[in-house]
């Protein structure tokens, strides 16, 4: 059959894999992809971390689309617009197909954003007031206030079937999950395998990669050798210190772009603390400042991260609606051990205290090694590490809010949508306060006027206005530091001769976009 994408690789970074292997017998292309770890999860209401967000956007979709470069347009939605205020109206495209053959409805996404409201979840949803299908192609969306991101909100909505999660229940999605997607899942072995096919029908045109298998290999070295081997075709996430080595090997290609993915240290400010004997230091902002200037991220980003790192300005990049020109968190808390110790001493702590540091040894990179090193930088201030570091399939569970096990917790945050309030309303606003606010405020950071400024923010459907608010908000958590943020990974691929893809901003990796040199 004859297949159009309606995507482009000109002008983009492509990258050159072997196609021998590539083709399987009948002509099919296929690709293997090396992934850090497994999925998590299937049901992409069930929670969210990288690997099972490819997966989710692999085999179901949102109304909205979010392009490689953070771009939005139509999805499922064909077009909508904004009837009033706080009205917005979607029109689906027709004929849109689920795998199983049905036809989706605007009741399949009106079941969607109902179980959605109901899940671990609930977030995504945190500015929808209401909603209802007009007809069968046309869906209906209440805001509680003028709200003038809902269409990038809705990039992270993916649309699931009614009639089959009626057949299958909600545990039976994870075994069999099923959407409009551009593939299909064949066979998912934890730990193992997931196997993908594409799917005939889908309404942006086949996919030229009929054939797709992501193994997921914790182990870096492990990941390396799999490519050079040839049992993988790309590789996430290629070891900093492999990043020569592949470069060197012909047939074989490195591409690097930056991240949005902001390494930050999460700062407990409970009076009590699970892991700290006595009052919480932390809730001293005097503190928070010293345990700042202790970490050096130029050493981190040189003796780790082999320079593949940009150390943070803020909390979200240059480009998103929130930031701050000109204001720069290394600027205003510059490595200072001297000055740390003084602000410690200035705090009542000159002979520092003892915490606990919760971390991943398979989420991001080198992270085990990063772990190792801020408790040798904050032990010259006084502050005594002790390191608790666990695979992420441990690691999400152990810290879920609100936890009763942390006071120190490095994970990584990035914001998608472009914009600033997701973060800040999920981070930083006040627990327990507004309905889906404040679900991964794991420090317990609580300001008013914070929450008020995302307030504000999320009631109004001017985007410069938004932006203003953002903005306002950024300066105070740049002066409470509530969360130290520490560098942007450098996102890094390597890939055989003969398979051309474009790495996205978001990380995503999607077959979809990907081809395979003909033989």
């Amino acid at each position: 059959m004859t297949r159009h994408l309606m995507r482009s690789l000109a002008g983009s970074v492509a990258v050159a894999a072997l196609a021998a292997g590539a083709a399987l017998a009948d002509g099919d292309k296929s690709l293997t992809i090396a992934l850090t770890a497994d999925a998590s999860h299937m049901d992409p209401q069930a929670g969210e971390e990288l690997s099972s967000n490819i997966m989710f956007y692999h085999i179901y979709d949102p109304l909205v689309r979010r392009d490689a470069d953070l771009q939005f347009g139509p999805g499922l939605a064909e077009s909508w617009e904004l009837v009033d205020d706080t009205t917005w109206r979607f029109k689906l495209r027709e004929g849109v197909k689920f795998h199983d053959g049905d036809t989706l409805q605007a009741s399949d996404v009106v079941f969607t954003l109902d179980r959605l409201k109901a899940s671990l979840m609930s977030n995504l949803a945190a500015n929808i007031a209401s909603y209802s299908a007009v007809d069968d192609l046309t869906v209906e969306i209440v805001t509680p206030q003028p709200y003038a991101a809902l269409p990038n909100d809705l990039a992270a909505i993916l649309i699931l079937s009614e009639d089959h999660l009626a057949e299958v229940g909600d545990d039976g999605l994870e075994r069999n999950p099923m959407g409009t997607g551009p593939y299909k899942l064949v066979e998912w072995v934890r730990e193992d395998k997931v196997q993908l096919e594409a799917f005939d029908d889908y309404y942006m045109g086949e996919a030229e990669v009929e054939h797709v298998t992501f193994r997921p290999i914790t182990n870096p070295a492990t990941r390396t050798a799999a490519l050079l081997t040839g049992e993988v075709d790309i590789v996430q996430d290629l070891a900093v210190r492999d990043v020569d080595r592949v470069k060197n090997e012909e047939g074989f290609e490195v591409v690097t772009r930056p991240s949005l993915l902001n390494l930050v240290l999460a700062l407990d400010m409970r009076e009590e603390s699970p892991t700290i004997e006595g009052p919480n230091p932390m809730t001293d902002v005097r503190v928070r400042e010293a345990m700042a200037r202790a970490v050096d991220v130029d050493t981190l980003s040189k003796a780790i991260m082999n320079g593949l790192s940009t150390p943070s300005d803020q909390y979200v990049p240059a480009s998103h609606v929130g930031h701050v020109d000109g204001l720069n968190f290394r600027e205003k808390y510059p490595f200072d051990v001297d000055r740390a110790k003084e602000l410690m001493a200035e705090a009542g702590y000159p002979d520092g205290f003892t915490l606990t540091l919760d971390a991943t040894n398979n989420r991001y990179v080198n992270d085990a090694q990063i772990a190792q090193a801020l408790a040798a930088m904050l032990a010259k201030i006084g502050v005594t590490v002790e390191l608790n570091v666990m695979p992420k399939s441990n690691f999400w569970g152990y810290i879920r809010v609100p936890t009763e096990n942390s006071s120190f917790i490095m994970s990584g945050w990035d914001v998608p949508s472009g914009d600033a309030g997701s973060m800040y309303g999920a981070l930083f606003y006040t627990r327990d306060t507004r309905e889906g606010y404040g679900q991964v405020n794991r420090g317990s950071y609580s300001n008013p006027e914070v929450d008020a400024l995302v307030d504000k923010a999320d009631s109004t459907a001017k985007i410069d206005e938004r932006d203003g608010y953002l903005q306002e908000a950024t300066k105070i958590l740049m002066d409470e530091i509530p969360m130290i943020p520490v560098h942007y990974e450098q996102d890094i691929y390597a890939a055989r001769d003969g398979v051309a893809f474009t790495p996205r901003t978001d990380k995503f990796l999607w077959a979809y976009s990907m081809d395979v040199a003909e033989e």
